[in-house]
């Protein structure tokens, strides 16, 4: 079958989708460890105790103001100066990982990003919902996780899923700490046989991931979401049947 492709791909398409999957993995990976980091940051950010707000808005400014790559340099060189301290904690296994480390930077960077989105979210419930379920008794705990945490969900789905693309697109700066990525296995096709229709190829990889991702997205947001198209079409009809001018 190989005699089929361009020659460029029948000899570094596997190299190709074996960074495909990487990549895949790599920004997983970095959006669940990141959405953990930033339901704890957006806690601490609408937290009423001074130090903890002032923490998540440190943290926030610091990972959203700064670049990705600086970030990842800063993890993956700045703190293997301090390897003798890492080694003494037992650290240093992962920390000497570059995948690791750019897994690390990823998830940092994507928490602050995640923290705002979830923030934004909770905020954005009305505030009614809340004295509804005092009015019936129920405690705030209890409120906010029943009545105010799926509402929150379903408005942060969009932006949510906008992240993840954006992470997808940002993961190319793993290949210069020489994690093995798409860009990074198409750089090391490229320096081979200095083809630069390979970087065709990996673009179009990255296209059917975000292209992917986007339409089960879609599909995923429309299914959980169906039950307010119902109330929409619901509200424009009277008690009668008649269709109400808005």
């Amino acid at each position: 079958m190989t005699e089929y492709l361009p020659p460029i791909l029948a000899e570094y398409g596997d190299d190709l989708l074996d960074g495909f999957l990487v990549t895949i993995q790599l920004v997983g990976m970095s959006v669940a460890f990141g959405a953990i980091i930033g339901m704890g940051v957006a806690a601490a950010r609408m937290s009423p105790r001074w130090w903890l707000k002032a923490f998540a808005w440190f943290y926030i400014g610091l990972f959203r103001g700064t670049p990705l790559l600086a970030q990842l340099f800063l993890i993956y060189y700045g703190l293997g100066q301090f390897s003798g301290l890492w080694r003494t904690l037992g650290l240093w296994n992962f920390l000497r990982d570059p995948f690791n480390c750019a897994l690390l930077a990823f998830s940092l960077n994507t928490a602050a990003y995640q923290a705002e989105i979830f923030r934004g979210a909770i905020l954005a419930v009305p505030e009614g919902q809340w004295e509804g379920a005092r009015a019936l008794g129920v405690g705030r705990r209890v409120a906010f996780m029943r009545v105010i945490l799926p509402q929150a969900a379903l408005l942060a789905l969009r932006p949510f899923g906008n992240e993840i693309v954006l992470m997808i697109k940002g993961s190319a700066v793993a290949s210069v700490v020489t994690v093995y990525d798409l860009l990074g296995e198409t750089r090391l096709a490229y320096s081979d046989t200095f083809r630069f229709d390979v970087y065709f190829y990996a673009a179009a990889l990255y296209l059917v991931l975000v292209e992917t991702l986007r339409r089960l997205w879609d599909i995923f947001e429309r299914r959980l979401t169906r039950h307010l198209d119902r109330e929409r079409k619901e509200a424009v009809v009277d008690p009668a049947g008649q269709p109400v001018m808005s």
